[in-house]
């Protein structure tokens, strides 16, 4: 029985087919009507064909020197529109992650096939993502995402698994909507991705963006106003809410994040509303809107988002007059959908129901609660007290006003909205508002103003004392930090109410006056007390928000990804609040997460720490890096090299010193052969005999070898296998020795740090660095330490670079390349370029030998300031002096004599 042709000898003969048919197809000297039947074959050969099959292909064909330029261009056409064929998004991610060079394996996969696709990481991301966001020039952005669009959201529903939902989530957020051509409101890949999901919650935006992309399709457009018709089905409506989930969840984009959310926060607080109907609707809708309107606020809550809340608290739909009136409505199901109201019926206002008011005022102050600072909330109170007392202060007015009959009563409802919010909030969340303190103590004495004071009622004094204790008897309230005037307007208001004679308010104005009156007896300090500046209470108020945001483990991505953007502005302000020490630990602690959008912005952070604070920077990095303690794994202990680097090239001419030494100790100890890590080498050998018996146990079940079971592969597959395993495999540490991964990030870090600052190294270390490089390259010749041999190269290829950097600049060094290091090295690099197994070891040699060679020569010539242009002044038996001739011409030029 045959066999199917192995996948190489396939794509060879899919290859030869389409050179072949291509040739005769677009073969500028072949007749047009040959030509013609050519083509057809030709497109019918690339129509047969899978995005998958076609793209290794023809990324084979399209290099240098394989097919003639006329037809390579025609390839090259082709592969830039494979992303539009129906499998063509899901065909490029796929190749990508295969074959990017950042996209290998971890050791302890290598020996079992992987089930799952490549690993996807952030490098191949970030060029599937340029690939599939960039139209052909030959393709409109409209045609472009419209037929790209479809494929994401399908990897977006999470059919496919998670990692391509993380996937497809940041192409659209990143690659299209953090583009401002193509992600601004009303652009091509805003109107394709955002504006249908947009629009199945709230059905009014296409008669408002009036584009035929969005309209949804109905049979010849065609609405019918006699009864209710379902404008967006409930499971339109779910998958929406899932969709948006999604992009927001699955990525750090706080602005993307809130330029979505904006358009439809009624519609996403009337959702989350529906609730209580049953478990099944606060499942599949309500909890999904309440989590996107949390992530909302949470990144941005200005005081007219929450007043459009309030405004929006009883929504129920939209009956604007220029498109179809719809509601939301409930199925006998516990399902959610969109219907148009029957013609004539749409209502004019929504009913009052106190009971459904009362509960959505509860939901409203729970979520804020949840989501909002207490400087928001603070603010949002004050704002709301402010209004009704200035609502209280006119209608004490005794003028007569009029109002027409037709007049809608839109601001006595949202009054009584206001005032029932207000309501809640001092009952549920009495603590967090009093924040702004400066402006609660503004509105208390507009309140409690001494000249109108009898005339306000008793509720709203009630509330200024109430808001006026808080504050007092908390215990950072210092009463040095009144100013004179808000001290005597209190003290007169607080006597005048304590002697009038109300109830209800007296006693506790006279408690308050007692308070303040004998503040300095209760607290002797209080004279001497440090009163911070506006600014550090601002800093440390957004500093605690930070901690908050990036430490509590179920905020979303944007949330996180907002308080480290938080943290890195108060860096680069240089704030006195922030706690270095414990924000490196916080740091060092998230460098550890395995999410790269987190790893990334810490990099960051950590680097602009490094600016203001170098010393302590470096020493928390290089305590994670070198791991003393054995308790990362080496992926962590890779990412503060990456750090490190970042660091290093950061502080440029001031990495020198203490600061420089011990980073390149630690490198030098780290790249060394010598490192024993004990801790490790008792975990190796527990992990081998668990896993010699577990092979012993699959023996004995299968009364002998246990046969490979996994894909038929040739034998030049199998070998090319094996020396992968191998070499992933040796990476790992052996017998308690340091991982060669680790060694190899040493040494490229070092190489880094030479090229940085070689002056700041010095001579000692600098040697021992390029003495380390050069017994790699003679003593580990293995196929597995191969990364090691490059790192080692490119180290003596960065001292080099150094060292002419330093020529040319006209620095002095202090210490240089003596001829017998010069020749050694060059003795060992030629061997190398000849006898290493490793091909790209090979060409770094070869580029080293020849820039050591130029750099001799350079060696060689006089400075660039000393060299003279020829001239014909003072040559024996003439008569000609240039330098007497010529007033401008250096006289100071030297004699030639002859000597006998």
């Amino acid at each position: 029985m045959e066999t199917d042709a192995p996948g190489t000898d396939r794509r060879k003969k899919l290859a030869d087919s389409i050179l072949d048919a291509g040739k005769r197809a677009f073969d500028p000297s072949s007749d047009a009507s040959a030509k013609e039947a050519a083509q057809r074959e030709f497109q019918q050969l690339i129509n047969e064909n899978g995005s998958w099959n076609l793209l290794p292909v023809l990324n084979a064909l399209i290099k240098p020197n394989v097919a003639p330029p006329w037809l390579r261009s025609e390839l090259m056409k082709i592969l830039t529109l494979i992303p539009l064929r129906p499998d063509g998004v899901r065909g490029t991610m796929e190749f990508i992650f295969s074959v990017h060079p950042s996209s290998t394996l971890k050791a302890s996969e290598a020996a079992t096939p992987q089930k799952r696709g490549a690993n996807i990481t952030q490098e191949a991301m970030a060029v599937v993502t340029r690939i599939l966001t960039s139209p052909a020039a030959t393709v409109s952005p409209e045609d472009w995402f419209s037929a790209v669009a479809p494929q994401l959201m399908v990897l977006l529903d999470g059919k496919e698994g998670p990692e391509l939902i993380t996937a497809a989530a940041q192409i659209i957020m990143y690659g299209v909507l953090g583009r401002k051509q193509f992600g601004a409101p009303g652009s091509p890949g805003w109107n394709v991705f955002v504006e249908p999901l947009l629009c199945n919650l709230n059905p009014s935006r296409k008669a408002v963006v009036g584009s035929d992309r969005v309209k949804k399709e109905e049979p010849d457009d065609v609405v019918d106003l006699s009864g209710a018709t379902a404008l967006v089905s409930s499971n339109d409506l779910f998958m929406t809410l899932k969709r948006l989930t999604s992009l927001i969840n699955y990525t750090p984009f706080p602005s993307q994040t809130k330029r979505i959310l904006d358009p439809v926060l009624p519609q996403l607080w009337e959702i989350s509303c529906w609730g209580e109907m049953s478990p099944k609707t606060e499942e599949r809708y309500s909890k999904p809107s309440r989590s996107l309107l949390h992530t909302f606020l949470k990144l941005s809550a200005p005081i007219t988002k929450l007043h459009l809340l309030i405004d929006n608290l009883v929504y129920r739909g939209d009956s604007a007059k220029d498109g179809v009136p719809w509601i939301f409505q409930a199925t006998s199901d516990g399902d959610l959908q969109i219907i148009g109201t029957p013609l004539g019926q749409s209502a004019q206002l929504p009913e009052l129901n106190w009971s459904e008011i009362q509960k959505r005022s509860d939901a409203l102050v729970r979520l804020m609660i949840l989501s909002c600072t207490p400087d928001e909330i603070s603010s949002f109170f004050l704002e709301l007290l402010g209004r009704w007392f200035q609502s209280t202060t006119a209608a004490r007015k005794t003028e007569i006003l009029f109002r027409s009959d037709d007049e809608r009563p839109e601001n006595e409802i949202r009054k009584l909205l206001e005032i029932t919010v207000l309501q809640k909030m001092l009952e549920q969340a009495p603590d967090k508002l009093v924040s702004r303190v400066a402006q609660v103590f503004e509105l208390v004495c507009q309140i409690l103003d001494p000249g109108s004071l009898q005339e306000q009622a008793d509720d709203i004094i009630a509330v200024a004392l109430s808001l006026l204790n808080l504050v007092m008897t908390a215990p950072s309230f210092k009463k040095s930090s009144l100013k004179p005037e808000t001290s005597r307007i209190l003290e007169t208001s607080l006597e005048k109410l304590s002697g009038s004679g109300r109830q209800e308010i007296s006693q506790t104005a006279k408690n308050l006056s007692f308070l303040l009156r004998y503040r300095d007896a209760v607290d002797p300090d209080e004279e001497d007390a440090f009163v911070p500046t506006g600014r550090q209470v601002e800093d440390r108020r957004t500093y605690k928000l930070a901690l908050e945001y990036i430490t509590q483990a179920d905020n979303p991505p944007p949330v996180r990804s907002q308080g480290l953007n938080l943290i890195s502005g108060l860096v680069a302000a240089n704030s006195p609040v922030l706690d270095v020490q414990a924000t490196l630990v916080l740091l060092s602690s998230l460098l550890q997460d395995s999410e790269d959008f987190i790893n990334l912005r810490v990099i960051k952070v950590l680097t602009q720490l490094a600016d203001k604070h170098p010393k302590a920077a470096t020493q928390e990095i290089l305590e994670h890096y070198l791991d003393a303690k054995e308790m990362s794994t080496t992926d962590v202990r890779l990412r503060f090299g990456e750090a490190l680097v970042q660091v290093v090239e950061r502080l440029g001419e001031t990495f020198s010193g203490d600061i420089a030494k011990r980073t390149c100790e630690t490198l030098l100890s780290t790249a060394g052969r010598r490192g024993y890590r004990p801790k490790t080498e008792a975990k190796q050998a527990r992990e081998k005999r668990l896993q010699d018996m577990k092979r012993k146990q699959a023996e004995d079940a299968w009364g002998g070898d246990v046969p490979d079971l996994g894909d038929e592969l040739t034998e030049e597959e199998q070998a090319k296998n094996e020396i992968l395993t191998q070499i992933v495999e040796g990476w790992e540490s052996k017998r308690g020795s340091e991982d060669i991964r680790m060694r190899t990030s040493a040494l490229s870090v070092f190489s880094s740090a030479i090229e940085t600052n070689i002056t700041g190294i010095g001579p000692d270390l600098v040697s021992a660095a390029v003495d380390l490089s050069i017994s790699v390259l003679t003593l580990e010749r293995d196929v597995e330490t191969g990364i090691l041999r490059r790192a080692a190269i490119l180290l003596v290829l960065g001292f080099v670079r150094a060292l002419d950097a330093a020529k040319q600049s006209g620095r002095r060094l202090g210490f240089g390349l003596t001829d017998q290091s010069r020749e050694d090295i060059m003795r060992t690099l030629k061997y190398v370029a000849v006898t290493d197994n490793d091909g790209l070891v090979q060409q770094h040699a070869r580029d080293v030998i020849e820039s050591l060679e130029n750099w001799q020569l350079a060696t060689m010539l006089p400075p660039e300031g000393s060299i003279q242009e020829p001239g014909l002044g003072r040559l024996a038996g003439l008569a000609i002096n240039r330098g007497q001739s010529l007033p401008f011409a250096d006289t100071k030029r030297p004699r030639i004599e002859e000597i006998e």
